[in-house]
């Protein structure tokens, strides 16, 4: 793309038939081709890969506002672009790149006829800034207005489909999607034959539940989304449905634009049941819904975002993609391999910036095979299994210009015991903080903490998680109205599991 073409494009003042026009590529569905380097190691390989920040819950101006004619109340309500997201997809590539992100998703809301929106308008705009911000991989989606429940991200495959996979989707399942508004779209049994017809695409796309608590009551009185369902959706497509956000956007309700304090502001904006730690419940509690997930031995991820709709230096209560929540992938410089972390769970997720690498090995001792995260190692009954827990803590002040440090590293154990009885379930009473590191019980070396431990005659399966903390806090503790997010920081990584056979 010239430069002129470049910048009257990124300032709106082209059509997007222009931009349609211009870029040749758009005949396949608007999308070059993928760089060879996505098929340049076998799939499952992990030759060339490193930890990459990115951020898969992002609004532009196309989370469209809508007005109703009300003298033509049967006519489509009119888009009002701006109003809900405010930044162009490229400016909120750009920001999140200054930030340190290598990959992210442009997620933006539904609505009335919202799939002709995003054919028409915010794909050409995401074609913009793949091309002003080449260094961030970015990822065609939605936040879909999920049948039965609250929001997840949508992520498509980058394909030369991609463009019509993502408004096929959106168009048939949607819950905001038609005019005049259909109630029956509304419903969980609508949700559960989306995800069947999401697993039946050729090319999967990846579902993850936005903040899942934010509408309870209390802990443990969910709201929109609730643990059966998430199993059903799990059940239904495994590859397709593979977790939620641990930590919600929204984290800085309570920094006015001055960068004072607003002592109203909740994280999260979790106003009924608040935030842990800036974590949802589901994912904070020890032993909670996330473990009881995992005691089923379920692959079910977790994530942290933004949700970038409005900076709180403009007066909203979001920071800018990459600036406080970021989801690290194992994963080589492209898109396909990226997608596969995220399905596949070489995952962390940090605040703050408490950290930037963490690898986390177990190995039968004596043995050769290693699994990491997301991984499954299988070891002999009565083996002794050492775990290495490798991470980096960087020296240089985050973006809050704070210079946090790692005060303490718990690794998490649970047992497997398969299916819950009762799908409702939320609990695992297995769960339990296997060992508590702190400065004494770690060797250093620059950035770079190791700490080490050993499980002695493993008998049973297991899954094993890290998390980590700046904080004197045993447990993460509600977070008051108030709260200064870059003061409570934590880290979580995504559970690897030990089979016995």
């Amino acid at each position: 793309m010239k430069p002129l073409f470049l910048f009257l494009a990124l300032a709106g003042l082209l059509p997007a038939s222009a931009v349609l026009a211009h870029d040749d590529h758009s005949r396949h569905g608007g999308l070059a081709e993928a760089p060879p380097s996505d098929h340049a190691a076998k799939p499952g390989s992990s030759r060339g890969r490193r930890w990459m920040a990115g951020d898969h819950h992002i609004h532009s101006e196309f989370s469209a506002s809508y007005k109703v004619d009300p003298a033509a109340p049967e006519t489509p309500p009119k888009p009002l672009l701006g109003k809900d997201g405010r930044y162009a997809i490229a400016k909120n590539a750009e920001m999140g790149a200054s930030f340190g992100l290598r990959w992210m998703v442009s997620t933006d809301h539904g609505g009335p006829l919202h799939s002709r929106l995003n054919f028409e308008q915010a794909y050409p705009q995401l074609l913009v800034a793949r091309k002003a911000v080449p260094q961030i991989l970015i990822f065609y989606g939605m936040e879909f207005d999920t049948p039965g429940g609250d929001h997840s991200s949508l992520i498509i495959p980058f394909t030369r489909g991609e463009r019509e996979q993502l408004r096929d989707i959106e168009s048939r399942f949607s819950k905001r999607e038609a005019h005049p508004s259909d109630p029956a779209r509304d419903t969980e049994p609508k949700m559960i034959e989306a995800l069947r017809y999401m697993r039946e695409q050729k090319k999967l796309p990846v579902l993850i539940a936005n903040h899942p608590s934010r509408s309870a009551k209390d802990v443990g009185v969910y709201g929109q989304y609730t643990p059966r369902e998430f199993r059903d959706w799990n059940d239904t497509a495994p590859n397709v449905s593979v977790g939620m956000e641990g930590a919600p956007g929204h984290q800085a309700g309570a920094i006015n634009p001055d960068g004072s304090n607003d002592p109203e502001g909740a994280r999260g904006g979790y106003r009924n049941s608040p935030t842990l730690g800036g974590f949802d419940q589901m994912t904070a509690r020890l032993g909670g819904f996330w473990d009881s997930m995992l005691g089923e031995g379920r692959r079910w991820w977790i994530t942290a975002t933004s949700d970038s709709h409005y900076n709180w230096r403009d007066g909203g209560s979001d920071f800018w993609p990459g600036e406080y929540s970021k989801t690290y992938v194992h994963a080589r410089g492209d898109h396909a391999d990226v997608l596969d972390g995220l399905r596949s769970g070489r995952v962390f997720v940090t605040t703050g910036d408490l950290i930037s690498e963490l690898d986390v090995t177990v190995q039968a001792k004596g043995g050769k095979q290693a699994a990491s995260m997301g991984g499954t190692i299988m070891v002999k009954p009565g083996d002794n299994v050492d775990v290495v827990i490798r991470l980096r803590d960087p020296a240089g002040a985050n973006h809050g210009g704070r210079t946090p440090d790692v005060a303490r590293v718990d690794l998490i154990m649970g047992d497997v015991t398969g299916p819950v009885s009762d799908r409702s379930a939320d609990r695992n009473t297995t769960t339990r903080v296997e060992r508590r590191f702190t400065a004494n019980d770690w060797q250093r070396g620059g950035e770079v903490l190791t700490m080490r431990h050993t499980l002695k005659d493993v008998r049973g399966p297991i899954y094993l998680r890290v998390r980590g903390t700046s904080t004197q806090e045993a447990e993460p503790s509600s977070d008051p109205k108030g709260e200064d997010p870059w003061s409570d920081l934590w880290f979580y990584g995504n559970p690897l599991f030990v089979t016995v056979g």
